[in-house]
């Protein structure tokens, strides 16, 4: 066999079902030659979003694919992968390359070469005999160490040449377990147990690391709250009393309220990267940092004590550590989770008006609030796109289970929300998948609607028609009232239905929550559906 078709056994060997891919590489036709299934995707940037949404609710178990072709589609691919990248999600690209005598050739692109600095790992293909030992090397960083995309390119004439070797001769490698030493796990441990106002920061590494379980029973266990990241919403569930809520840049009264007054923070499965889609980490607080890379300790804040290694692991560690201080009794939690439960309702009081507002152009806030009245929170998946609807449903959608709400963005590529659904419907077509857009957002990835509807991955989008680009009500003023500068236009229902999908439409606030019934009811039978609520501009966040 030649080194595609091996890649494609490995692939294979190693659990991986389907394959995002645009628009053309040999290495298609391979995996579909061994039953994995290649979906074609609208663009190059979709197929690896895709990739990386499957990979995002997967818990480093099983991995997204994205295969594209060489040149022109790896370099549309780089959006994709500095998304997974910055949010530090493991997915496998393999672009095709060019061959051996034109590498180095002006203007000919070469992904090791260009990618460099924007991925967690890139190697390419310069002989078949190496097929075996760079795809285990590949499968190896997916599973271990710090999270992000690894690219093999596959250089065209080697991976088209014949190989001795056989599918033998690989064995998936495992994950290897990293906690962090026992005497900080201790110091964690008395840091907690003596704290006046301990506050637990979930990043997305609870959830990679299957913990939430462990998360909740440390809370518990301490009457500690808990607020989780934007990546890490879902950690934790909302409707838990020690719940404070999550956050982009915006956040809730409860969350703000105690980060800002927190005497310990403990960050779990968190970069603590300083960014304007994230809360920032109080000067002066004592400061007890978990992650699996530790590159991002001291990174951008000052860490009292590091704990590097997997979050799992280190919760179990410190559980048991706390039993061994205080006991198996959990404290008391009464006088915490009624300070929680006042900050909560004095806040909803404010936002009450906006969240059930009969309005029409519709409010943001109603639409999320008919998400929350009208989904089955616990087996459904919902997230955001870039800009204004981050903003508005991170603090008020309510995450119950575990991916049930996926958060992203530190780099924050409009349109990443439809591919991202279609991802993680893969992963559990069981699941309701919802993405929540602007109609910026669905200039960039709205054919890949058309196709959610062929693939038979059904999702719905409610896309957010207000005419312009929320995120900048006030920018640019010349250019916006005299050339039109962020203005839009679209009939995007119609467009929906001309794309194999349902489109759906709602003007009033009373249509919401029967579109969504009727949304779900679709997909449950097959359909995609796309939500065109006209909406307004919704320049109030929740910002403090």
């Amino acid at each position: 066999m030649n080194s595609n078709a091996l890649i494609a056994e490995i692939l294979r060997k190693e659990g991986v079902e389907w394959i995002a891919c645009f628009p053309s590489n040999p290495l298609i036709e391979e995996a579909a030659k061994v039953g994995i299934r290649p979906i074609a995707f609208r663009h190059e940037r979709g197929a690896v979003m895709a990739a990386d949404g499957f990979s995002r609710v997967s818990n480093r178990k099983r991995f997204g694919v994205a295969v594209v072709q060489s040149q022109a589609g790896a370099e549309n691919a780089l959006g994709g992968i500095a998304q997974a990248n910055a949010d530090n999600v493991p997915i496998l690209v393999l672009p095709g390359g060019n061959v051996l005598d034109r590498l180095g050739v002006r203007p000919n692109y070469q992904a090791v070469q260009q990618y460099a600095g924007m991925v967690r790992r890139v190697e390419a293909l310069y002989t078949p005999s190496q097929t075996v030992d760079v795809m285990r090397r590949a499968f190896h960083a997916l599973r271990n160490g710090p999270g992000g995309p690894v690219v093999v390119e596959l250089t065209a004439d080697v991976a088209d040449a014949e190989t001795a070797l056989g599918l033998d001769s690989y064995v998936p490698p495992v994950r290897v377990g990293q906690a962090p030493g026992m005497a900080e796990i201790k110091d964690t441990a008395a840091a907690l147990v003596n704290a006046r106002r301990p506050l637990l920061w979930a990043g997305a590494g609870v959830l990679r690391a299957g913990a939430t379980q462990a998360l909740q029973e440390l809370a518990e266990l301490l009457a500690a709250p808990v607020f989780c990241t934007m990546p890490g919403k879902s950690a934790f569930d909302e409707r838990h009393p020690l719940a404070l809520g999550s956050g982009s840049g915006a956040t809730t009264l409860p969350a703000h309220t105690w980060i800002q007054s927190t005497d310990l923070l403990v960050a779990l499965g968190s970069s603590l990267t300083r960014t304007p889609y994230g809360q920032p980490v109080p000067a002066g607080t004592t400061l007890v940092h978990n992650c699996d890379n530790i590159d991002d300790i001291n990174k951008d804040e000052r860490a009292d004590i590091a704990l590097v290694g997997d979050t799992g692991a280190t919760l179990a560690l410190l559980i048991d550590e706390v039993k061994a201080l205080i006991g198996e009794t959990p404290r008391d939690a009464s006088a915490v989770t009624a300070e929680i439960a006042g900050l909560k309702s004095q806040w909803l009081a404010e936002w009450q008006p906006l969240l059930e507002s009969d309005d029409a152009p519709l409010t943001y806030y109603r639409v999320i609030h008919e998400l929350n009245q009208n989904l089955d929170l616990e087996n459904s998946i919902v997230t955001h796109d870039a800009g204004a609807p981050r903003d508005s449903i991170v603090p008020f959608f309510q995450a119950t289970t575990p991916h049930s709400y996926v958060g992203w963005g530190k780099t924050t590529h409009l349109g990443f929300g439809i591919p991202l659904a279609i991802g993680a419907k893969l992963a559990y077509p069981e699941r309701f998948c919802l993405n929540l857009m602007g109609d910026g957002a669905f200039g960039m990835s709205g054919t890949d609607v058309e196709t959610a509807s062929r693939a038979g991955a059904p999702i719905t989008t409610v896309l957010l028609n207000n005419g312009g680009m929320a995120t900048y009500p006030g920018g640019f003023p010349t250019a916006r009232t005299e050339f039109g500068v962020s203005h839009m236009q679209g009939d995007y229902a119609m467009i929906a239905d001309g794309m194999g999908a349902r489109g759906l439409r709602v003007a009033a606030p009373a249509e919401m929550g029967p579109a969504l019934v009727e949304a779900q009811r679709l997909n449950a039978d097959g359909t995609s559906v796309l939500i065109d609520v006209a909406a307004d501009m919704g320049g109030k966040r929740s910002r403090f």
